[in-house]
């Protein structure tokens, strides 16, 4: 909507006479008219329109796209401030903060950790391992001793024997049978074979009981010779050559551990011995040393910086929520649930504390100051007078037409039983100057010299009139204050002309 251009007149006033012994008549006096100087109180306004305004307005936007769960607003609800407006997923934001509570915990145990001494048990075991590196490099640089050398010569000859017997056992299982005996045998199967077949044939030609039982009889031998041969077959040497082969790797490695406990430590012996020894004393040393500058600023710097990770991740699960930042009406909603939010989604406008805008031309602007009481009548309740102030004057022109450079001037709404909206027009009148308890003549009772610029008044005495210099003060445009030249109850004459019986305020 745009703004009404602001009426400015030079000080059009207002003004309220409170005079010390009477009330002022109404009418302006006329020429040659007899009026009295009197005390009263003179207020100068400036009228102005305007358009009532919210204080705050602001288009909420998501922190981060997101798909929306819930819009729990509507155009035109009422809301306060800290009120949830639409809700976004969070179950990855929930995971991002939890992560980051981790990490911080995890740091935060790391800082401790530097801070407290090593463990009593951490330290033997330490200690333990130190000794025990020792005493195999010591024992590697010793060589076997008289007795070491003899248990592994009598181990040796115990995997000799070994392999000895075992080869035994493989040579007797592989002759317990003969091949002539396994012949033989399959030979028996092949006529027990052949009597049965001759056995069916009989019965199936003249079947009787006697060619049954021959039948059955066959079939029984026929059994037997198979049994017979499955059994010297069945005398296995796998498990004898198994034992045999184990025999022959124990006497291997007997041999190698022989020769290499026996022959003393090689190099690469040595120098792997030597090697896990400086690894032990390595650990006990890191153990017992007390933490380095260094390393406390790197374990501070890991707790600061997850802590930052956990405010961030906190902010961002806690952005999901749209909430109003200051109460008032909503006049937008731009998400809807199930879509994929990003940018702008509600549009809100405070109602409370309401104020006026007014443009003030730039001639005029120098009149007003912040805290400058002013009354407004809004045209929809011209008759409901609001009481107010100014409560800021813009500190640059406001945008608009470049002819005519004005400035915005705002105006608290005072407390009012009409249900003000934004948008409506004001008009203002402001209270550009008041003064009490002044010594006012009508304005039509000075005359002006502009040649040299004095005032002065014509002073009643008796029957005459005399001119007399005054000073002037504040006036509008029907009453002047004068401050020098007449006291309170002198009588002057409006315009030259003699005049009649005439009285002023009072007589």
């Amino acid at each position: 909507m745009q703004q009404k251009r602001i009426i400015w007149p030079v000080l059009t006033a207002v003004v309220l006479l409170l005079a010390a012994c009477a009330g002022q008549p109404a009418a302006e006096p006329a020429s040659g008219e007899i009026v009295t100087a009197f005390i009263g109180d003179l207020t100068a306004s400036a009228s102005a329109t305007g358009q009532v305004a919210a204080p705050r307005t602001a288009v909420l936007a998501v922190n981060q796209p997101g798909r929306v769960t819930e819009r729990y607003v509507q155009v035109g609800d009422s809301v306060q401030a800290g009120d949830p407006l639409v809700q976004l997923e969070t179950a990855q934001l929930e995971l991002n903060l939890a992560s980051a509570q981790q990490n911080l915990r995890l740091q935060e145990a790391n800082l401790a950790a530097l801070s407290e001494p090593p463990a009593a048990a951490d330290v033997a075991a330490a200690e333990a391992n130190v000794a025990n590196a020792q005493a195999s490099l010591d024992e590697l640089r010793a060589g076997p001793s008289a007795a070491q050398t003899a248990v592994y010569s009598a181990t040796l000859a115990v995997s000799e024997a070994s392999l000895y017997a075992a080869s035994a056992q493989y040579q007797s299982a592989a002759n317990s049978v003969s091949q002539a005996q396994i012949q033989q045998a399959e030979a028996a199967v092949a006529v027990a074979q052949s009597n049965l077949d001759r056995a069916r044939e009989i019965n199936a030609e003249n079947t009787n009981q006697q060619t049954h039982e021959a039948m059955l009889a066959a079939e029984q031998e026929l059994a037997n010779a198979q049994a017979q041969l499955d059994n010297l077959r069945a005398t296995d040497t796998s498990a004898a050559q198994g034992s045999l082969a184990a025999a022959a790797a124990r006497l291997e490695g007997a041999e190698a551990n022989f020769s290499l406990n026996v022959g003393g430590a090689t190099a690469v012996q040595l120098a792997a011995a030597e090697a896990q020894l400086a690894q032990a004393e390595a650990t006990l040393a890191d153990l017992l040393a007390e933490p380095t500058e260094a390393e406390w600023q790197t374990a501070v710097a890991q707790v600061e910086q997850a802590t930052l990770a956990v405010a961030d991740a906190q902010e961002a699960l806690d952005k999901a929520t749209v909430r109003a930042p200051f109460s008032g009406v909503v006049t937008a909603v731009h998400a809807h649930v199930g879509e994929y939010a990003s940018g702008a989604v509600v549009e809100l406008m405070a109602t409370a504390d309401l104020e006026v805008v007014v443009p003030v031309d730039e001639i005029d602007i120098g009149a007003l100051e912040v805290g400058q009481e002013a009354i407004i009548t809004l045209e929809t309740w011209p008759d409901v007078e609001i009481a107010s102030e100014v409560s800021q004057i813009a500190p640059s022109p406001a945008a608009g037409n470049d002819s005519l450079v004005t400035y915005n001037v705002y105006l608290r709404l005072g407390e009012t039983d009409v249900p003000a909206r934004p948008g409506m027009t004001a008009n203002v009148q402001l209270i550009t100057s008041q003064r009490d308890g002044i010594l006012l003549v009508p304005n039509r009772a000075i005359q002006v010299n502009r040649a040299n610029g004095t005032y002065t008044v014509n002073r009643v005495n008796g029957d005459t009139t005399e001119a007399v210099e005054v000073t002037i003060g504040l006036r509008d445009g029907q009453y002047t204050q004068i401050t020098g030249g007449l006291a309170e109850g002198d009588r002057v004459m409006i315009g030259n002309n003699v005049p009649t019986v005439s009285f002023g305020p009072g007589e």
